[in-house]
């Protein structure tokens, strides 16, 4: 083992992951800490904000006392990296204690704030100044929502005393006992409330929406010093933190997307495809939203986004709703034992559907069911519906850019599945190619956090590091795929 290290928290929607790097961006040692959602009537979402907190420590707990156990020394820990799963978000008064609940980013309570809003006429003003689109996803509508519908919430908005932060700036606060209230650029743009171009909370918009009184944090780049902290007493030293990044554009930034062109997908609980864009933002005409790709001290690179609401929450579904299957790793045996789908799509719109159809109001569905489907036919609908999302997105993102894609980097936890990646490679006829390590958001976490902290040098270097991958390419099964696509293009219109 090779001094310093570098401690990343990847705080995602259904668990806390903490991994310690070495300073040659390995492994050391990982531990994972499972986190409660709410899935509550009306579309509503949550997580308890302390409970969140209280399930990062614990997981980093879990990962100091196994490499200590294991013969690291805790000492040599030089810094910290954060990744957070994005949109979700909490508001707090000035004493620390949250207001409501986080609404997490699945949440659609918003719907009729985004219809308003587009009533207005907002919308082309929001795209221009945001990059993004008024859809429930992003935070803004949601804040709004509980300015108009919580009494307290409002009564703090208007006196100036409640505090905005997504889970970044929630856990940047508690770590540091209140001393530092921040945000990284990729965060902030995915609030409604960012100017993508000017790098500041946009007054104007936050006007428009009735939260000019609204705290938020202050703005830095994804590798910055934001404070310091032992941790509640976990290490005996205080460490610097860092980075601070959302979980996709951290995962881009592991992935190495470090020049325009570069893009990656994530298969998880949704599914985010970033492609690095360079310095300068693009709009879209194509149904992509135009983000912060990652961010320096001395540059910014900006992304074209694609975003897919239900991924692998699809495949969770058919697993705990329908009780179709009891194991994750039958998955790919179950999909192979069929020549092909049998006509039978699931349109996975369970919380709407999201780039590049942006169908908000639309409700999920099984397609094409006969006597002769059976539940494998169900399993591999929803297996399908992943890599089909993903087609749609690269054909707009192809439009969007002028450039084709020449290869997709995957990362997430779907990708352990051969099935879907050869699927995929088939799909797009393409090479997809998958990173060497399980846990590509807290990796990037840690390269930021690590060039910030001085135990990575440049990105030059970077480079150099898990070189390790698999690539696949497209098979003999193209045609039979290309036909299956056909019949999910006419479903999903």
């Amino acid at each position: 083992m090779t001094a310093p290290y570098i401690l990343a928290i990847d705080q995602g929607t259904s668990s806390t992951k903490t991994i310690i790097f070495d300073a040659q961006g390995k492994a050391l040692y990982k531990a994972s800490e499972a986190l409660k959602t709410h899935y509550l009537e009306a579309n509503r979402v949550e997580q308890e904000p302390e409970v969140i907190y209280q399930n990062v420590l614990a997981s980093v707990k879990k990962c100091l006392d196994g490499f200590r156990a294991k013969g690291g020394d805790l000492r040599l820990i030089k810094a910290c990296g954060i990744s957070n799963q994005r949109e979700t978000f909490i508001l707090w008064d000035k004493a620390g204690k949250p207001l409501y609940n986080a609404v997490v980013w699945q949440c659609k309570r918003s719907i009729e704030v985004c219809d308003r809003l587009s009533k207005e006429g907002l919308e082309a003003k929001i795209n221009q100044k945001t990059g993004l689109i008024i859809d429930p996803y992003f935070s803004g509508t949601k804040v709004i929502w509980l300015n108009e519908n919580v009494a307290h919430i409002q009564e703090a908005i208007d006196q100036g005393e409640a505090f905005f932060g997504n889970v970044d700036s929630w856990l940047l606060y508690k770590m540091t006992a209140g001393k530092s209230y921040m945000t990284d650029y990729t965060n902030a743009s995915r609030t409604l409330f960012f100017n993508l171009k000017e790098l500041r909370w946009d007054r104007e918009l936050l006007a428009d929406f009735g939260l000019s009184k609204l705290n938020l944090p202050e703005l830095k780049p994804s590798s910055f010093h934001f404070g310091e902290t032992d941790l509640e007493g976990l290490l005996d030293h205080p460490i610097s933190i860092s980075a601070m990044i959302g979980d996709s554009h951290a995962a881009a930034f592991g992935e190495g997307c470090f020049e325009a062109g570069n893009a990656k997908a994530t298969l998880g609980t949704g599914s985010s495809i970033l492609m690095n864009i360079g310095s300068e933002p693009k709009s879209s005409l194509n149904g992509m939203v135009t983000t912060i790709c990652w961010s320096t001290a001395d540059r910014i690179d900006y992304a074209l986004e694609g975003i897919i609401v239900s991924a692998g929450a699809t495949i969770e579904w058919v697993k705990n709703q329908l009780g179709l299957f009891e194991h994750t790793a039958d998955l790919e045996k179950i999909c192979l034992s069929l020549d092909d789908n049998g006509g039978v799509y699931i349109v996975p719109a369970f919380s709407g559907l999201g780039a590049p159809h942006w169908d908000m109001s639309r409700k999920a569905s099984i397609e094409g069911l006969s006597f002769d489907s059976t539940k494998s036919h169900i399993i591999r609908a929803a297996v399908e519906s992943v890599p089909y999302q993903i087609k749609d997105v690269i054909v707009a993102m192809e439009a969007d850019s002028g450039t084709p894609l020449t290869e997709l980097k995957i990362d997430g936890g779907i990708t352990s599945n051969q099935f879907v990646v050869q699927f995929l490679a088939d799909l797009l006829e393409r090479k997809v190619t998958h990173i060497d390590i399980a846990d590509v958001s807290a990796l990037g976490a840690a390269y930021l956090a690590g060039l910030h902290a001085g135990v990575y040098h440049n990105m030059d270097q970077l480079k150099s590091f898990n070189l390790d991958s698999t690539s696949t390419l497209a098979g003999a099964e193209v045609d039979k795929v290309k036909r299956s696509y056909e019949g999910w293009k006419k479903v999903i219109a």
